[in-house]
């Protein structure tokens, strides 16, 4: 209800509006009773956590940091679905297929088979102790990495005998091991990222272990490295200092490039670049593969570098450079950059800075022969704003698959037609003017001047009565109202490193991050700090929810 009354889409445009100091008083009330809820009336919850099966993508990286094996077995796993949030760690959505159990054994053959023995054995055998005492030492060294804590005697005890079976059968030290060690990659302790349930009704802290594990998948899509777990051993991990510290460790390593990658990929949409999207060759010759691939790292990169910076979450919505290789430069008209691999390039205006002038993003929100005003709008509306629209209504008809003028009429001309229809007024009043102000890039992201021989048309009323005429004007306006776009970006941020979608009761969440890194400009390290120190993140849900109505 704020944000439509925010949006001024409440009460609808076509009732008797009420005047602008009734609206803001209504905006503000309603915003002082989210921000302080009665204490008396909810209470607070961390939301539910179900057992959490490591993704493709965490399972291959986890893998990787486990053994040294980068060989992505499991790309051959059955795909991830999207969950709550739009991402594919969602933990109520991944489920266990029978054949992902036989994958699972053949990943671990694979992986043991070619893994480096500096990797698997901490403990050769010696002649100053036996081989039982060797193999218990390279299980519990092996066990509490694969399993993120130590591990329980009566895990390794099993492990043991296990070794012991295939000595006798003859094995080498090293295969009776791996052995084992096979056991080990199979087991759901491995395989699951597993919180100890609570025993009463009451939300409980995480254990130091618990909390690194949240920490390391959130940021790297992996286990935790040894400096990680020895802070969770000792426990310090659960001091606030401690943990600022390990988050921004986590971020200067190489390995955020995981977050970087995933999350954005996933929160934009750019991961279909490689799936579903596919502009006509015909009219597009210089659209290729290498092309898509520059165009899909943009953001990625871009996103990597405000890590590495420290910079603004708002540069997400202009910014005064980019990452382009020669391909993607000869597309956005910038000179002087030669080199095949992507290399920050400062703009020249404002333009193309930003996420909305990014090609990834501009291709996926277009049709193979024209542009769609419609879903470049409703991409802005879903993923910047926050506020998506609903879905159409059935049997609307559809508009030509191209751009060219047909009875006398602009392709813009015969949208806003369609957009005269009452069933459709509603939202496309919301969507058609942010998508036309995207209207001087073409289907591929290049700019162009005109459309089908006319000049193109990039003006647009929004709802809130502002007026803007092309992307400069568009970013100025969305800038104007960045809380939206920050408190959305804060929401896919904690789905994502929750693993689940948001409810109601993480309302208040939201808003606390938000606020918090307002004296830091809002810089996207700030934002994430703020999401791991947050409640939802270091707390569990107890046996019981509170009631419906009183939670928050």
């Amino acid at each position: 209800m704020v944000r439509l009354v925010e949006e001024r889409q409440m009460p609808p445009s076509d009732s008797d509006q009420p005047p602008e100091p009734t609206r803001l008083k209504l905006h503000e009330t309603l915003t002082h009773l989210l921000d302080n809820p009665d204490p008396r009336l909810v209470v607070r919850d961390p939301g539910t956590k179900v057992i959490h099966r490591l993704n493709r993508n965490e399972y291959n990286n986890t893998i990787r940091d486990l053994t040294g094996v980068d060989a992505q077995p499991a790309d051959s796993f059955p795909a991830d679905g999207g969950g709550g949030g739009g991402f594919d760690n969602n933990a109520s959505t991944l489920f266990v297929p029978p054949i992902l159990m036989e994958r699972y054994l053949a990943a671990a053959d694979q992986v043991l088979a070619v893994a480096a023995p500096e990797r698997l054995f901490c403990a050769p055998p010696a002649w100053y102790r036996s081989d039982r005492q060797s193999a218990r030492m390279n299980l519990e060294w092996f066990g509490q990495r694969a399993f993120r804590r130590p591990v329980e005697s009566g895990d390794v005890s099993r492990w043991i005998r296990l070794f012991e079976r295939e000595r006798r059968r003859g094995a080498t030290f090293e295969a009776a091991l791996k052995a084992a060690y096979k056991a080990v990659l199979v087991s759901p302790r491995f395989l699951f990222r597993i919180e100890r349930e609570n025993t009463g009704p009451e939300p409980r802290l995480l254990d130091s272990y618990e909390l690194a594990s949240r920490l390391s998948y959130f940021l790297w899509s992996s286990m935790p490295d040894e400096a990680l777990l020895a802070v969770a051993a000792d426990q310090s991990l659960l001091r606030p200092d401690v943990l600022e510290a390990q988050v921004r460790r986590l971020l200067r390593d190489s390995k955020s490039r995981a977050f970087a990658e995933h999350f954005t990929s996933q929160w934009l949409g750019t991961k279909t670049l490689h799936t579903t999207v596919n502009p006509d060759r015909g009219r597009f010759p210089q659209f290729n593969d290498a092309l898509r691939d520059a165009m899909a790292t943009e953001p990625i990169e871009f996103v990597a570098s405000l890590i590495a910076d420290n910079g603004s979450a708002l540069q997400l919505l202009d910014a005064n450079y980019t990452f382009a290789n020669d391909a993607l430069a000869r597309l956005y008209g910038l000179t002087n950059v030669t080199a095949t691999n992507l290399v920050r390039v400062a703009l020249p205006d404002r333009t193309r800075g930003g996420v909305m002038g990014m090609a990834a993003v501009l291709t996926q929100t277009s049709y193979p022969l024209r542009t769609s005003p419609v879903l470049r709008g409703k991409w802005i509306l879903e993923e910047i704003l926050g506020t998506p629209p609903p879905p159409p209504p059935p049997l609307v008809a559809t508009l030509s698959p191209d751009d060219k003028v047909k009875e006398g009429l602009t392709f813009r001309q015969r949208l806003e037609k369609h957009r005269k229809d009452p069933n459709c007024a509603a939202c496309h009043s919301r969507m058609d003017p942010l998508g036309f102000a995207l209207e001087n890039f073409d289907p591929i992201g290049a700019w162009r001047e005109q459309v089908g021989g006319e000049a193109v048309d990039a003006q647009g009323k929004l709802t809130n009565g502002d007026s803007v005429n092309g992307p400069v004007q568009l970013k100025d306006a969305l800038l104007a109202r960045k809380q939206l776009f920050l408190r959305h970006l804060t929401e896919k941020l904690l789905a994502y490193a929750l693993g689940r979608g948001l409810e109601h009761f993480d309302i208040p969440t939201v808003k606390a991050v938000v606020q918090n890194a307002a004296a830091d400009d809002y810089r996207l390290n700030t934002l994430i700090i703020e999401v791991v120190k947050s409640y939802p993140f270091q707390w569990r849900r107890g046996d019981q929810p509170p009631p419906p109505l009183a939670r928050f």
